[in-house]
């Protein structure tokens, strides 16, 4: 579980990159926006990571 969670973790910080310098790299540059969606990327991936592991807890 703790492997799962440490896994989704770094897939979010990852994909909050690639969304950051996706959406905002022109305007801001690829640098800072790739360093902004690694910030903000997890805050909800994280979220919804513990929500799904606890969900499966309970129903396994």
């Amino acid at each position: 579980m703790v492997l799962a969670l440490i896994a989704s973790a770094l897939a979010s910080v990852a994909g909050g990159a690639a969304g950051g310098m996706l959406v905002g790299g022109k305007v801001l540059g690829n640098e800072l926006a790739a360093m902004m969606g690694g910030f903000y990327g997890p805050l909800a991936g994280v979220a919804g990571i513990v929500i799904g592991i606890i969900v499966l807890a309970i129903i396994g």
